[in-house]
């Protein structure tokens, strides 16, 4: 698993190619294993591979969700917050999760944050995204995920790199150091 934490960088430029049905299979999998408070599981997923819907997609907020329009499949990540007052975590979990078995497939990924973003000057990405997937008033959004194949390559961050200075050790403030 640390390999995968190590190697992940978000990828915005994907080959025109699509996932395997297996693939997309595992993927679906992993969203339905995440963990949530209370076993609640508020959430919801919209897979969208329909090459207009991700279009569309592509403009659901004012920047940083362009790179959807080049993504074989997009993962909207929603939830009933009426059955969770911790929605937002419910979902970053599955989120993740999704992006690390993304990762295991060789395949890319980017978080598009859809939560308290604008689509314009009259409606929130949020709205945009609900009313466009047809989402019903009490699922909110959280973000939406795009997944491809890879048509760039990044660089894992070096260590060297890390901001060790934010971990204390058992008191804010006290240094971390290794063991």
């Amino acid at each position: 698993m640390i390999d995968l934490i190590r190697t992940r960088r978000s990828i915005r430029r994907f080959a025109d190619q699509p996932l395997e049905p297996q693939a997309v299979e595992l993927l679906v999998e992993t969203l339905l294993r995440a963990p949530s408070s209370r076993n609640h599981n508020p959430w919801q997923f919209v897979l969208v591979d329909d090459r207009a819907l991700l279009e569309q997609l592509a403009s659901a907020k004012q920047h940083g969700s362009e790179f959807l329009k080049g993504a074989a499949l997009a993962v909207v990540i929603c939830a009933d917050e009426g059955r969770s007052d911790v929605w937002v975590e419910d979902c970053s979990i599955a989120a993740i999760l999704l992006q690390m078995t993304a990762q295991s497939l060789a395949l890319g990924s980017c978080w598009a944050q859809i939560r308290m973003r604008q689509h314009d000057q009259q409606a929130t990405a949020e709205q945009f995204v609900q009313h466009l997937l047809g989402l019903p008033e009490q699922l909110r959004v959280a973000a939406i995920i795009g997944i491809g194949h890879p048509a760039e390559r990044r660089q894992p961050l070096a260590a060297d790199k890390l901001e060790y200075g934010k971990v204390s050790r058992n008191r804010f403030g006290a240094v971390w150091e290794s063991l």
